[in-house]
Parts: structure tokens; C-alpha cells; sequence
């Protein structure tokens, strides 16, 4: 496309991608920490679909990197009264968790002695 019709079609984009997520966002659907979008159906899941959805719409699962996006994963969690299913896993070394590539997390914001591996953490 010429510049000018480049330019047209881009804000046309933008302008399309800002009223969806503000649909989404009246909905509670989504909610953002650093530029990152962390979204949601709202329907109950396992882990296994729940991490299949987020794949199927280009994503991953929500891990948080720090506090700002624990609270937009927390967001959730109050407002639709349920727990969620995070990116981590434990690792071969009992009581130790890392991401679901295996890679070592760098952030943790769990109460004291948890997980415990008692019950549903």
C-alpha cells in the first residue's frame, strides 16, 4: 500500500483493537500490568484445557513476573470468586517450583510455608 493508505489502514487497526478491548474490558474479560494483557473466558477449567485455551488464542497461561502482574492475575480471582491455574510446575527437586519450560522462576509472592503440596494449592 502507498503511505498514505498504509496510515489509513493502520489507524483503522488501532481504532478496531481499542473499541474490542474496551468491550472486553466493560466485560471483564481483560485486564493489563505493564503493557501485557492477561484475559480471561470466565468458564471453569482443568489445567490441561485451560492451558490448551490460552494456547489456541496465541497465548500462554499467566505467570507473574512481579507484583504488577500478580495483581492482574489476582484481578480475576476476586472478581469471578475462583482460584487460576498458573504457568508453574514443581520441579524434580521436591518443595521447588519453575516454570512450565523448566526455566527457574525469578518471582514469588506465596504466603509463608506454601505450597504446601496439602490439598488444592
Amino acid at each position: 500500500l502507498a503511505g498514505r493508505e498504509s496510515g489509513d489502514v493502520l489507524r483503522q487497526l488501532e481504532h478496531r483493537i481499542s473499541r474490542l478491548e474496551g468491550v472486553l474490558r466493560l466485560n471483564k474479560m481483560i485486564t493489563e500490568s505493564r503493557g501485557k494483557v492477561f484475559a480471561t473466558n470466565g468458564k471453569n477449567a482443568d489445567f490441561d484445557a485451560t492451558l490448551e485455551k490460552c494456547r489456541e488464542a496465541g497465548g500462554s497461561i499467566a505467570t507473574p513476573r512481579n507484583p504488577g502482574e500478580n495483581d492482574a492475575i489476582l484481578y480475576f480471582v476476586k472478581y469471578f470468586n475462583t482460584y487460576a491455574y498458573l504457568g508453574i510446575k514443581q520441579s524434580p527437586i521436591p518443595g521447588k517450583f519453575q516454570l512450565l519450560n523448566g526455566a527457574q522462576l525469578n518471582y514469588t509472592n506465596w504466603y509463608a510455608n506454601e505450597p504446601s503440596g496439602k490439598g488444592e494449592e
